[in-house]
């Protein structure tokens, strides 16, 4: 049975089709109330010459089709379809950047406290999302410090024969060692965590007030201190919260776009209690293939579809004046491309889609710039499946409207800064930076390092520094590996990022000692919070230049292993929270340590992408250099000792004397016989030059 007797036989059931091309791959995915009708119109769109829809009849060559109950269960159906096979034909969400979550481990003996992006089925308690991306991190840190949870990779099953250095500097409890908690107390923890992040402050409240008064009772003033410091926190805390909701909103998600030349630019503002608290950015090049897309999927069914509900088509010229006065394309009358309507509709049907469905959390209201054909239906499976009503609104005047137009200003202008290559500023690509990699703060310092090394001879690294947007080229070091024989890059790794930051540990040791003797009773904590977060790091007469704070952001060269061997050498120092990130030289993928199993992948035009690619091919490029060196000296070593009475001894007399193998080279045998003896220095110019005076 050929492509167009299977359209005739299809069912006038609702479902979901696919079309696929002569090499089984899917190269569109649709759905439809009536799927013979709608797949039947496909011939007919064809007949007349519809550019799209043309080019995609003339690649399918079979289609298979899946039935549903209803729309919502079509809705649904196709959204999953299309993220899973990414069919080209399909407007596709190119960026599938989710926000982060704080995962509690409830699952575990002793429950942990982590970031991620990733929701799962595994027994955990998951609160958030958090807008911006970093807050996450932020409020793990703030766990850390007020409820001494771990977020650390060590085992907690079984017991370990010393702690790391965050029980030190009071961040942690010391699940890992027998002795230093109790599984009483641990959990007493555990549970003032999750008041925390349920927001269940009044509770929490009170809960700290009884323990830390029944604690001062006991005489146990240590405990009675610590749950001091966290009422203060749950204070500070509800105090904002008070100022925030004193505003009126609610929360919404707020969408903008600018189309100009083939390309879209859409901005997306998250408001939550009435204010906006992050942008999002997508882009798409690829507009011309997109248009057509959308003439397709939204134009000939959605304006069907008009008839019966009195809704608008959307593929008109009209509708886009009119909703997008801000942000108008200005269309030339000289190319196909620019002549063609842009039907924004379409692209924000697939848009909200992808964006929404299966997600944990949707907000109440979704203000859109344009209307389009299944805007109502998703609200409804939104609003089923989240439990509460989802109003996806276009709103066409008032308050509203002027946040619609205010996303679309923004959304013009990261046009402009997208697609016409303005370079970003400093702190835009820090922010950036700091939101993909979940930074606690604005990185001001990112340390890289490299090995190098051919089939493990020489084997040497670098490390190279980025600081306040900038390479600090003062600031680089040069490793020559001692432990490790032979092609081990990861032990190579280990051992270089070992050596580098173990000054830290020492140096923080010392600090912890010193200000136990001098009996202040002040610690570690108190020094780290008076130098924004970061362990101190003593100055020494030889490295002037050494930072006194751990860096925002620890970088490798390569993949899992050398990501994996730089966290042994961290976690063996006892930083168990630096940030730590590889990339991939091939893939281009971003690595988070603690986030392995979610790799980043960024466009190729992200100044994120750009600045990371930056700093390790220097670090490449250093490494390198530092490589050709240390041969050229076994090189140039190696050359001296194979002249017949040139010892070690007598290579570095040579060496010292005359700078250089070159100036040896061109030495009389004169001048030779200054440092040598007479036969030996005979020697050396006969060596050098033999064919002089064989010639």
């Amino acid at each position: 049975m050929d492509l167009y007797e299977k359209i005739r036989s299809l069912p006038t059931q609702p479902g979901v089709y696919l079309y696929k091309n002569a090499e089984g791959e899917v190269i569109y995915v649709g759905k439809a109330n009536n799927l013979r009708s709608r797949v039947r119109s496909y011939l007919l769109e064809a007949s007349q010459a519809n550019a799209k829809t043309g080019s995609l009849m003339r690649e399918a060559v079979d289609i298979e089709y899946i039935l549903v109950a209803n729309e919502h269960e079509a809705l649904a159906l196709e959204n999953n379809l299309i993220k899973q096979r990414k069919p080209r034909f399909n407007i596709l969400l190119r960026d599938d950047k989710t926000y982060p979550y704080v995962k509690l481990t409830l699952a575990d003996r002793f429950p942990k406290v982590f970031a991620t992006r990733r929701l799962r089925k595994d027994g955990a308690a998951y609160y958030g999302p958090y807008f911006p991306g970093n807050l996450a991190y932020r409020v793990v840190e703030l766990i850390h410090r007020s409820f001494l949870l771990p977020s650390c990779k060590v085992d907690l099953s079984r017991y370990h024969p010393r702690a790391c250095l965050q029980y030190y500097i009071h961040r942690c409890l010391g699940p890992c060692v027998e002795g230093l908690t109790t599984p009483e107390a641990y959990q007493d923890a555990v549970r003032d965590a999750q008041l925390f992040l349920e927001g269940r402050h009044a509770e929490l409240e009170r809960t700290l007030t009884a323990r830390m008064m029944a604690a001062a009772e006991a005489e146990q003033f240590e405990a009675a201190a610590r749950l001091r410091d966290q009422l203060s926190t749950v204070h500070q805390l509800e105090e904002k919260q008070r100022i925030a909701t004193a505003e009126l909103g609610d929360d919404a998600d707020v969408f903008g776009y600018h189309f100009e030349d083939g390309s879209l630019a859409v901005n997306l503002f998250h408001m939550r209690n009435g204010k906006i608290v992050d942008r999002r950015e997508f882009f798409w090049e690829d507009l011309p293939s997109l248009l057509d897309a959308g003439v397709e999927q939204a134009g000939s069914e959605g304006t069907r579809k008009a008839g019966n509900k009195g809704t608008k088509e959307q593929g008109s010229k009209k509708d886009w004046d009119k909703g997008n006065e801000g942000t108008r394309a200005q269309e030339s009358q000289n190319t196909e491309v620019r002549d063609q309507v842009f039907n924004a509709g379409a692209v924000f049907s697939a848009l909200l889609k992808q964006l929404y469905i299966d997600q944990q959390y949707v907000p109440r209201t979704i203000l859109s710039p344009v209307d389009f054909d299944d805007r109502e239906t998703l609200a409804a499976l939104l609003s089923e499946r989240t439990g509460h009503k989802i109003e996806i609104a276009v709103p066409q005047r008032g308050e509203k409207r002027s946040l619609v137009d205010l996303a679309g200003q923004n959304a013009k202008q990261s046009y402009t800064q997208r697609f016409r290559v303005l370079e970003p500023s400093r702190k835009a690509i820090q922010e950036a930076l700091a939101d993909v990699l979940m930074l606690p703060e604005l990185p001001r310092r990112i340390e890289c390092f490299d090995i190098s090394h051919i089939q493990g001879a020489e084997t040497v690294a670098s490390m190279v520094v980025w600081e306040d947007g900038k390479m600090n080229k003062s600031a680089y070091r040069k490793f020559k590996v001692k432990t490790v024989a032979g092609v081990d890059d990861f032990a190579a790794m280990r051992e270089v990022v070992e050596r580098r930051y173990r000054r830290i540990r020492d140096a923080a040791a010392l600090v912890q000692i010193e200000t136990s003797a001098n009996g202040h009773g002040s610690s570690l904590a108190d020094h780290d919070d008076k130098n924004d977060g970061a362990l101190a790091l003593e100055g020494s007469s030889s490295r002037s230049k050494e930072p006194k704070t751990m860096p925002s952001l620890v970088l490798v060269d390569g993949g899992l292993g050398q990501l994996h061997a730089a966290a042994e050498a961290l976690e063996s120092l006892g930083f168990t929270s630096q940030p730590l990130a590889s990339i991939a030289k091939k893939e281009e993928i971003i690595y988070l340590y603690g986030n392995e199993d979610e790799p980043i992948v960024l466009d190729r035009r992200s100044p994120v992408l750009h600045l990371v690619q930056l700093i390790r091919d220097e670090s490449h490029r250093f490494a390198v250099g530092y490589h050709r060196q240390r041969r050229a000296m076994r090189d140039r070593d190696s050359e001296l000792l194979n002249i017949p009475g040139v010892g070690a001894q007598t290579r570095q007399r040579l060496l010292t004397h005359f700078g250089s193998l070159r100036d040896v080279q061109q030495a009389t045998a004169e001048s030779l016989a200054a440092v040598v003896s007479r036969n030996t220095a005979e020697s050396i110019w006969r060596h050098f030059h033999r064919e002089s005076t064989t010639g």
